[in-house]
């Protein structure tokens, strides 16, 4: 009994110690995901505002355009370049939200493999 006693002392403190590497450092796994997901909400945040004032831009642009018909061929080559690079932006942090979405799906999928893992692993210990 008391070998038994000490072998479980030994499993339980090594799903203590592998779990404590899974975590990067946080006490639970909901701390983890929860700052995985504060991190992914700061990215899509600061999208946003980065959209809001790219839209705030093109408006200024548009309004720019408006007010310059005399040099209509001028302004519509300048406005045809800044609607290209905020396009390019916008797809640039689109990318970056879909990627930080696709890192999110994956580490809530890793994070339930390895929480299988471990229980499997403690119920043959």
């Amino acid at each position: 009994l008391g070998r038994q006693v000490e072998d479980a002392g030994r499993v339980l403190e090594g799903i203590g110690r592998s779990i404590s590497y899974d975590l990067d450092g946080e006490e639970s796994y909901g701390a983890y995901l929860r700052r995985e997901s504060a991190q992914i909400s700061d990215a899509y945040s600061s999208s946003d505002r980065s959209l809001s004032e790219l839209e705030g831009k093109f408006r200024q642009g548009q309004e720019q355009g408006g007010r310059e018909e005399s040099r209509l061929g001028d302004s519509f080559l300048g406005l045809l370049l800044h609607a290209r690079a905020l396009l390019r932006e916008t797809r640039h942090v689109s990318s970056g939200l879909r990627d930080k979405y696709d890192l999110l799906a994956l580490t809530v999928r890793s994070h339930g493999a390895r929480l299988s893992r471990l229980k499997n692993d403690y119920l043959r210990a």
